[in-house]
């Protein structure tokens, strides 16, 4: 008969998690801002490493702990095709002309004292429309990152703002995954979710709002001198055939997303539009880039439409500020972004095969006395594993499924738990490097992760506002009280 594995000690729950954050600690202290770029995957391989080693200890075979990195990793093949995609769909977007032209007329609309609280109430606006912040990321921050390089205003400060807005949508539009996951996990009434976590998204939004304002009014800039917008804006029209048709795409993969759309299907869309419209309305820039004169004008397009899918752009217009912003993109400026996710993947599914996720939340949940404690511990687990899993879903899973019914007994409405797991779980994603949202977020606004976390503001403040509510008991929602028969038949179901 063959032993079934054991329930982890604490030491070798807590062993895996230890490595695991000394090594990404060492990572940041040796190479900085370029962690991502290798040393991070490092560090997590050699934690899923220790990972495994626990695993075997606890009784598992290699089967089984291969089964558990491949599950996670396929947890984030969604992910990693909507990141392709996006490469794509930047390059074609800067081909084509998107791109400059939203940066053309942003600049016409846009000023240095009101751009950091206009950018987030944009991305608000756009992400609120379409429920997804990589979406709006992706189309909108990326036309905002390269108006913000213009005016020379802090690139960190204006990927905070973007990100803030982003996930402001993207935390109450009932067209978002994570916010119908959230209830699903919980049993709680989608629109019964979105209001409850008015109470702790709309202070947050509001505060976020006032210090980016303040942050305007302090002319936060990367530089003193003052920004020659016409000669940017000259140089733009000079390179790029910019006109009101260029809106198509973008206006387009807003309405699909909008529409429900899965994300990769739309952005694809999007992406293939971008490369349409750079061959019929902006032949000369095709056949710049492609920089081949003996080839047929026809191939001279496709090639460029395959090139620029794979590798991006590379701008040249002589002007090196232009040429820094616009030359990006493609599938291959994913691939970092994408090795992070996949070693991350790895090491979060052998964390979850092996029990110990599980094991960790459990000795939390031993440790719940009171309403407070069990709110508190509900924040913490879903950022403890946004850190030690990588993945935002799980984050909204794992603790949803684990203390669900501990909600139950102590008399809670299940929306109290949904809105912790958004507060926490949703919004602490991005501010992780290694996670995929905020490796995505580095990669698609070139800046970071640690340059903008103490940026994001609304991210930021949204858990802690959260923990001051279960703190104070303050919209905290309470239902009638659980009966023995009722505790008795939730503990037979756990």
């Amino acid at each position: 008969m063959t032993k079934r594995p054991r329930t982890p000690h604490i030491w070798e729950s807590v062993l895996p998690v230890v490595i695991l954050v000394g090594l990404l600690s060492g990572a940041v202290y040796f190479f900085g801002e370029n962690a991502s770029f290798g040393p991070n995957q490092v560090a997590l391989m050699v934690a899923t490493f220790v990972a495994l080693l626990v695993g075997f200890r606890l009784g598992f075979t290699w089967k089984e702990l291969e089964e558990g990195m491949v599950r996670g990793i396929s947890l984030a093949s969604g992910a990693i095709l909507i990141l392709l995609t996006i490469g794509a769909l930047i390059g074609t977007w800067i081909l084509s002309g998107i791109v400059p032209g939203l940066i053309y007329w942003g600049l016409q609309i846009l000023r240095a004292d009101y751009f950091f609280a206009a950018a987030c109430l944009i991305c608000a606006v756009v992400s609120c429309a379409t429920g997804s912040s990589w979406t709006t990321v992706s189309t909108i921050g990326i036309s905002l990152i390269g108006i913000a390089s213009v005016l020379q205003v802090s690139l960190p400060v204006t990927a905070g703002a973007i990100i803030s807005g982003a996930y402001f949508g993207d935390k109450l539009s009932p067209l978002s995954d994570t916010t119908n996951l959230a209830p699903a996990m919980t049993g709680t009434e989608l629109f019964s979710h979105i209001r409850h976590m008015l109470w702790t998204t709309i202070p947050s939004f509001v505060i976020a709002i006032t210090l980016f304002s303040c942050m305007d009014f302090a002319g936060v800039r990367d530089s003193t001198a003052e920004p020659d917008l016409g000669r940017f804006t000259s140089t733009l029209v000079a390179n790029f055939d910019i006109g009101l048709h260029l809106l198509v795409p973008p206006v387009l993969v807003l309405l699909l997303v909008a529409r429900r759309v899965p994300a990769f299907p739309a952005l694809l869309i999007g992406a293939l539009m971008g490369g349409l419209f750079a061959c019929f309305f902006q032949e000369e820039v095709v056949i710049r880039f492609v920089g081949d004169k003996e080839l047929p004008r026809v191939l001279a397009l496709v090639e460029g439409f395959w090139r620029v899918m794979y590798g991006g752009f590379v701008c040249e217009t002589g002007n090196s500020q232009i040429d820094t912003i616009l030359t990006r993109g493609g599938m291959k400026q994913m691939l970092d972004t994408v090795w992070l996710i996949l070693s991350a993947m790895a090491f979060g599914g052998v964390l979850e095969k092996t029990g110990i996720l599980a094991s960790l939340t459990r000795r939390i949940l031993s440790r719940v006395k009171s309403t407070r404690s069990l709110i508190f511990a509900t924040l913490l687990t879903s950022l403890g594993i946004n850190v030690v899993a990588s993945d935002q879903y799980m984050s909204i899973v794992i603790p949803g499924r684990m203390y669900r019914f501990e909600f139950q007994r102590k008399g809670l409405k299940s929306k109290n738990l949904s809105r912790c797991l958004e507060d926490a779980g949703t919004l602490t994603s991005p501010l992780v490097p290694w996670n995929t949202c905020g490796a995505f977020m580095a990669t698609a606004l070139s800046v970071a992760t640690f340059s903008y976390l103490p940026f994001a503001f609304f991210n930021l403040l949204n858990p802690f506002i959260s923990a001051f509510y279960g703190f104070t008991g303050f919209s905290i929602e309470s239902i009638e009280a659980v009966s023995s028969k009722s505790v008795n038949m939730l503990e037979e179901h756990r």
